[in-house]
């Protein structure tokens, strides 16, 4: 069977949207118009289980969330001897276990210009770290201010996590910035906490997948994905069944596909995607080898905590990379708790509708799928501020400011944006042109040339992805153009 990309892509650019085949005829779609002309969509998910193929969860089954956070208030501390800098912070003390951790304040608008360290006992040890800095100027990342989520009531502003491993005790400081000469001390944000995260346990194991043929359930070109033992909870069937053309129902993982095959399959579809992007047809099919990609179900999303609606952007024209800040000790069979960390957090502790970027390559070269709404969807994600229309957001897990990505992620990086980028007729060593929606660097209605991909620095003043990470990015462009076969 035949997959027909342009359906599954759903491009919201004009009233009419395609719904896939697994969601109910009844869905619903809003539309508003976005800073730069595209039309983002928001596409309201199943409210009742039945209308999905695969069994729901009952109630007692909902109610086990894994996963946890605990919010402690910090306290003021005696100002800063040297500066005057005041300081607020947490002594040490025990608490539940948690792996990640950051530092929130109430107003997102309100920058934290100091320093924020903590230390952290590790849960099978009982040994405090050294004091470890977190990066303070998250206000990067995040949606644009004109979108529904940008201007949501429950914002806050927050650092960057930190990932620390199981631990159960924790200690903080706070330092605003020191003051200049002949003026006083800016305050500290109002509000500040540390919010301790507890990713919750790995997903279940996995079972057969099932034979089920019929169009859209995914079967004929996913045979081999493995699925989730369990029901699908209604929020568990919608985000999965967006992803129908490429994997069962409750799959597992996405699988890879050749070249040749994934030529086969998307030759037409991305001609067709061109053209209603205004753009002359490849003369041959440009699209990377799909890469094996690990679904939200996979890493094991919570998805009763995100927002039921997925958003949609016009196209994909450029991508975004990103390291996640949240350092580098970890290992790759804890990525996937490392990513229900940063989405707890993001939804939690933020206030975002949803995970912000929409994939994330470990430091192994694994991809997982990030914000929910389809892999080959232009889901709207919160990555770039100023940015996110009619682009993609890929983190790579770790800090790459002083260290150097492994090659196995650059590849990563590569691999996911040859097939998507691909998709919609982008060439990954290309430029193209993109409105800005307003950001530090370039101001709401400003057209911006940029490297279809690009590094966050490129379309806000940060260290985002790290000089490391961003120095790696030509290796990522040549290696994604020879994957689409330039």
């Amino acid at each position: 069977m035949r997959a027909n990309l342009a359906s599954a892509i759903g491009v919201a650019c004009t009233a009419a949207l395609v719904i896939p085949l697994s969601l109910p005829a009844a869905a619903q779609a809003a539309t508003s118009d976005a800073p730069d002309g595209a039309r983002h969509t928001a596409v309201t998910a199943p409210a009742d289980p039945s209308a999905a193929t695969a069994p729901a969860a009952d109630p007692a089954d909902r109610a086990a969330v894994p996963g946890s956070t605990q919010s402690l208030p910090l306290v003021g501390l005696r100002a800063d001897q040297t500066t005057g800098a005041p300081q607020q912070g947490l002594s040490q003390r025990e608490v539940q276990p948690f792996s990640l951790l950051g530092v929130v304040w109430e107003d997102p608008a309100t920058a934290l210009d100091g320093a924020v360290q903590v230390r952290t006992r590790a849960a099978s040890t009982g040994t405090w770290s050294e004091w470890q800095d977190l990066e303070t100027h998250n206000e990067a990342h995040g949606a644009d201010a004109s979108t529904a989520e940008g201007a949501a009531g429950g914002l806050r502003g927050s650092t960057a996590p930190l990932w620390v491993g199981p631990s159960d005790g924790v200690e903080v400081r706070v330092r605003a910035e020191a003051p200049r000469a002949g003026s006083s001390a800016a305050p500290l944000p109002r509000g500040l906490r540390v919010d301790l995260v507890d990713p919750g346990a790995d997903p279940a194991p996995t079972a057969t997948p099932p034979t089920d043929t019929t169009p859209g359930s995914g079967a004929d070109t996913a045979a081999d994905s493995p699925v989730t033992s369990g029901a699908l909870t209604a929020e568990e069937s919608a985000a999965s069944a967006v992803n129908a053309e490429h994997a069962p129902l409750g799959a597992l993982e996405i699988p890879e596909l050749s070249k040749a095959d994934t030529d086969a399959l998307y030759a037409e579809e991305a001609a067709e995607l061109s053209e209603q992007a205004g753009e002359v047809p490849a003369a041959k099919p440009y699209v990377g080898p799909r890469p094996g990609i690990v679904t939200r179900k996979g890493w094991g999303a919570d998805e009763s905590m995100r927002e039921k609606n997925f958003v949609y952007t016009k196209s994909v024209q450029a991508a975004f990379v990103h390291h996640s800040a949240t350092g580098n000790n970890y290992t790759c069979q804890q990525a996937p708790s490392v990513l229900r960390g940063i989405y707890r957090y993001h939804v939690k502790s933020s206030g975002w509708r949803d995970f912000g970027y929409n994939f994330a390559v470990d430091k192994c070269g694994k991809i997982y799928e990030g914000r929910a709404g389809g892999v080959a969807k232009a889901v709207l994600g919160a990555h770039t501020l100023g940015f996110n229309s009619n682009s993609m957001g890929v983190v790579v897990l770790g800090t790459y400011g002083s260290s150097t990505p492994p090659a196995a992620a650059v590849d990563g990086v590569a691999k996911i944006t040859a097939w998507k980028l691909g998709l919609y007729g982008k060439n990954p060593s290309g430029s193209v042109t993109l409105t800005s929606g307003g950001s530090n660097l370039y101001k709401k209605g400003v057209k911006v040339k940029l490297n279809v991909i690009s590094g966050h620095r490129d379309g806000f003043s940060t260290e985002c992805p790290g000089a490391r990470l961003y120095d790696r990015l030509g290796t990522a462009r040549s290696t994604a153009a020879r994957l689409q076969g330039r």
